[in-house]
């Protein structure tokens, strides 16, 4: 018999997801009609999937695509062993920081070790997928929550440390001020067991909402200093 964890969030679940959003929290059936429904996000799973995370990692979207087709390009099957057998300044050269060859190279490492293991992490519920994924240098809570979420298609995950959640949330619920993570989670709870859905619902309406840009916030925490 199936596990939880292994309910997958495809596009059909995705539409019964929606309609227990829309039913279970009327905030979200207004912004459903509002915005309509989001589209899944996928990336690929395995190494290949959190090294992109680790390279997208506070650079541009553009800047991370270019660094990436250079890195495929020198490690074409995106195997950590070839990734391991490339040195420091051939990674440097297609564009990787210092900090991110070490992180790159102890995800390779922990994979072909076998702390991180991809086959087991299939087993595991979403805590103990995390924590095993956190066990590379360069992989946080937030990295593993939106690898587990987009590649391995977990369907009840909430990443209360994105900024982009928050903010959302924030405007969904008509807070003064944002939330935090631990508040944000126990908004959540409501929306459980599709929170992966309701994170894409969150941040298709964080993109359609009309005070995008950093200005339009300043503002909002100015008023809610007034207040």
């Amino acid at each position: 018999m199936p596990t939880k964890a292994q309910v997958v969030l495809d596009a059909a679940n995705l539409k019964k997801a929606m309609r227990h959003l829309a039913k279970v929290d009327p905030d979200f059936a207004r912004i459903l009609k509002e915005v309509g429904h989001p589209e899944l996000r996928e990336m690929p799973t395995g190494f290949s999937g959190l090294m992109r995370s680790i390279v997208g990692q506070q650079v541009s979207v553009h800047a991370a695509r270019s660094i990436w087709l250079r890195l495929e390009a020198a490690v074409p099957g995106m195997e950590p062993v070839d990734f391991l057998a490339l040195s420091d300044e051939a990674l440097r050269a297609v564009g990787l920081s210092g900090a991110k060859t070490r992180y790159g190279r102890s995800l390779a490492t922990d994979i072909v070790e076998g702390r991180i293991d991809f086959n087991a992490l299939h087993e595991l519920d979403d805590a103990a997928a995390v924590a095993m994924l956190c066990q590379a240098k360069g992989i946080g809570p937030w990295t593993a929550e939106i690898y587990l979420m987009f590649a391995h298609g977990r369907p009840d995950i909430m990443p209360g440390l994105d900024l982009g959640l928050v903010v959302a949330a924030q405007h969904l619920k008509k807070l003064r001020k944002r939330p935090d993570a631990k508040r944000l989670l126990k908004i959540a709870e409501q929306w459980r067991p599709w929170r992966s859905a309701a994170a894409l619902l969150l941040w298709h309406y964080r993109r359609s909402m009309p005070d995008w840009g950093p200005k339009p916030l300043k503002e909002v925490k100015e008023e809610a200093k007034a207040k």
